[in-house]
């Protein structure tokens, strides 16, 4: 027999998931803006800075939209 979980808990088990692609993109931009302080080409910092922002707001607006429908 299987067990269910209730909303609340899936709710729980996808902030934790999702809470480590957060870090992830938080990391990522952090390396980029390290590659653009600490070495003369700024571009390829700042291309790795976008992509980590990019990956941030992508995971951010999944997280949001998944907490307005369990509302």
């Amino acid at each position: 027999m299987k067990k269910h979980l209730s909303r609340y808990e899936e709710f729980q088990i996808m902030k934790l998931v999702l809470d480590k692609f957060l870090w992830m993109g938080v990391l990522i931009m952090a390396y980029g803006f390290y590659r653009m302080v600490a070495f003369p080409s700024i571009s390829y910092g700042l291309s790795i800075l976008i992509a980590g922002a990019i990956v941030l707001l992508t995971f951010m607006v999944i997280i949001v939209k998944e907490y307005e429908f369990m509302k």
